[in-house]
């Protein structure tokens, strides 16, 4: 059974959560968190409000009948057992001070069982850099690993400013758990583990990948101190030299489906040396991956850079050269490709991407950090004895892993004829513009509309992490019929163009606000399920079942940088649209899975970039001049 380990105080840090638990200590009060007392709980949104909003979600997804069928439905829930389990979640509710997070985190990510690998951990192409050799690519990572422990600094002293959305703070517990945490595979649940710096055996040193062999870098002197970046640079070239071999890829088995890695990772515990190398893994700060090779056609060179960070590339490339449990896995290539990996159960993009501007404005500076540390340790390679039965299963995880990166259909771009500034010179929401125009480009490629996923924070409460903007509505569907009518005005179709993105707009201050239906009703649903109760009809519904069959799965990653997130779609028959707006452009990432040929990346790129285009033309003569 899931359980929390202590439950959280006001002071804001969530104890390790798994099914068999390390516990997580409180931090001391500090700058990080002066305003997380001060959050509110999570509420429960009112049972009819939710079943309202609900019937209006799935009526564009819907025929008449349909439709009729699941108000039906609906409506009989709303008598029983829907008020029963309302009450419980209630109650639930005033005994937790998060009703969802322990939930979400088992449902969402612990119990998941295919792999993390494509399915579960994004990846973030950082901005290229200028380098071009193995010197280079040393120099890049000890500079990107002192940037790292410069920001690591400012959680252990909690002086990272508390983020406000508004004039509202928001939740900083993820930032408390991004370093030195890591997942554990387990037959039927994961566990997942997060060491905190207030604790006497805080992780010191960071995990080293080349050429697919591990070691325990040290990173802190015998002062205490981080080691300077000359100190890491000559630790980094010394493991270099030791690894100059390819060695068999245990990394791949992180690739494997969860319940498979679970028995593959009991065996290799057995053996005491091995048991001690993962230990190592797991009590460490993070993963940086010394990359070799890359493939021959580089005439995409983002695409193929976020296709390094999402998988690896596969055996053949750098996928054994990965540990994807591990919360973080920074990856430093050849030819200046660089970005980050990450494994999702610890935190949403905005706290990685906040640790990733960091480092790149670090790695932009010329000057080297701090003097030398004294007495700076080896570097330990990481031991693993393989019997024959572990090498098999090596071999399977690298069959899986190469049918699954054979399938991923990944391509990023920029656009760059304009970004935030162009709605926001039509007094239109930035983020509920792009979704209409993603909806939109789905519309048009595929002929309806899209059951549409973007993610909505809940950090303005305490412990929160997210909930789902239905961003088809039934003003975004109008909207799409009218654009796509040879017969409908430029000026109706701009208006049209308004009311829908105005729908977005209110809908994500209502989820943003706690009043989203999604995690409600999964929380109903888990309610009847903890109390012996029959899954309800309602949940059991063709129009529940089609509605969060997202194929359309989308989320907005600001950064300072020009660097873009990327994941892959949650259906096999969806898109994945990770996008990062800028004031004069905006960087896309966009996957789709080659097992269904109706779905292409590139063709709905292309559509996107016309969608954009043209909506923007709905407005040519009312656009601000200075565009």
């Amino acid at each position: 059974m899931l359980r929390i380990l202590g439950r959280a105080t006001s002071r804001g840090i969530v104890r390790a959560v798994q099914c068999t638990s390390t516990a997580m200590t409180h931090p001391p009060p500090g700058k990080m968190f002066s305003l997380q007392a001060s959050l509110p709980r999570l509420p429960v949104p009112p049972l009819d409000q939710t079943l309202n909003k609900y019937l209006k979600s799935v009526r564009p997804l819907l025929s008449d009948e349909e439709f009729k069928n699941t108000e039906q439905i609906v409506q009989e829930f709303s008598k029983n057992p829907g008020p029963k389990l309302q009450t419980l979640l209630e109650h639930r509710a005033s005994q937790e001070e998060n009703w969802l997070s322990e939930w979400w985190m088992k449902t969402a990510y612990l119990e998941f069982r295919s792999p993390v690998t494509v399915n579960v951990s994004p990846g973030i192409v950082f901005p290229r850099q200028s380098y071009r050799d193995k010197e280079g690519q040393l120099r890049y990572a000890a500079k990107l690993i002192a940037g790292v422990l410069d920001f690591k600094l400012m959680i252990d002293n909690q002086t990272l400013p508390v983020e406000h959305m508004g004039k509202k703070p928001l939740c900083m517990t993820q930032y408390y758990k991004i370093l030195s945490a890591c997942r554990t595979p387990g037959k039927k649940c994961d566990s997942w583990t997060c060491y905190p710096p207030d604790q006497p055996n805080a992780p010191k040193s960071i995990i080293v990948a080349h050429n697919n062999q591990l070691f325990a870098l040290d990173v802190y002197g015998s002062d205490g101190k981080p080691l300077s970046e000359a100190q890491i640079y000559r630790q980094l070239k010394s493991l270099v030299q030791e690894s100059d071999q390819v060695a068999t890829p245990v990394g791949l088995l992180t690739t494997e489906n969860r319940s498979t890695w679970a028995k593959a990772y009991s065996e290799l515990a057995k053996d005491k040396e091995n048991s001690a190398s993962l230990d190592r893994i797991k009590h460490s700060i993070c993963v940086v991956c010394l990359d070799n090779n890359l493939p021959q056609d580089m005439s995409d060179e983002r695409s193929v850079a976020a296709r390094q960070m999402l998988h690896g590339g596969g055996d053949c490339l750098n996928s054994g050269n990965r540990w994807f449990d591990k919360t973080i896995q920074f990856v430093v290539g050849r030819d200046g490709i660089s970005g980050l990996t990450y494994e999702h159960t610890s935190a949403e993009g905005p706290p990685v991407v906040m640790l990733l501007d960091h480092v790149v404005a670090y790695c932009s500076k010329n000057k080297s950090s701090g003097s030398d540390s004294p007495a700076p340790p080896t570097p330990t390679k990481l031991t693993f004895n393989l019997s024959t039965n572990i090498k098999d299963m090596i071999a399977t995880a690298r069959t899986q892993l190469d049918v699954l990166v054979d399938d991923v259909d990944l391509n990023v771009f920029v656009f760059n004829d304009y970004g935030k500034n162009f709605p926001k010179s039509q007094k239109m929401s930035p983020d509920s513009f792009l979704q209409n125009a993603i909806q939109l480009a789905y519309y048009r490629i595929h002929n309806e509309p899209a059951p549409h996923y973007e993610t909505g924070t809940l950090r303005m409460f305490h412990l929160g992490r997210t909930d789902t903007i239905r961003s088809c509505s039934e003003a975004s569907l109008e909207f799409c019929k009218a654009f796509v009518d040879a017969n409908t005005s430029k000026e109706h179709k701009a208006e049209l163009l308004r009311k829908a993105v105005q729908a977005h707009k209110n809908y994500t201050n209502e989820v943003i606000q706690g009043m989203g239906i999604d995690r409600h009703l999964m929380g109903l649903k888990l309610a009847a399920i903890k109390n012996g109760m029959n899954v309800p009809d309602l949940h059991m519904d063709m129009a529940y079942t089609l509605s969060t069959h997202f194929r359309m799965s989308t989320s907005q990653v600001p950064a300072h940088s020009d660097s873009v997130l990327v994941f892959g779609p949650v259906v096999p028959d969806g898109y994945g649209v990770c996008y990062n707006p800028q004031e004069s452009q905006v960087h896309f990432g966009v996957s789709a899975f080659n097992i269904t040929p109706e779905t292409s990346s590139k063709n709905y790129i292309n559509m996107l970039r016309k969608t954009l285009l043209e909506m923007r033309d709905l407005f040519q003569g009312s656009m601000n001049s200075k565009l």
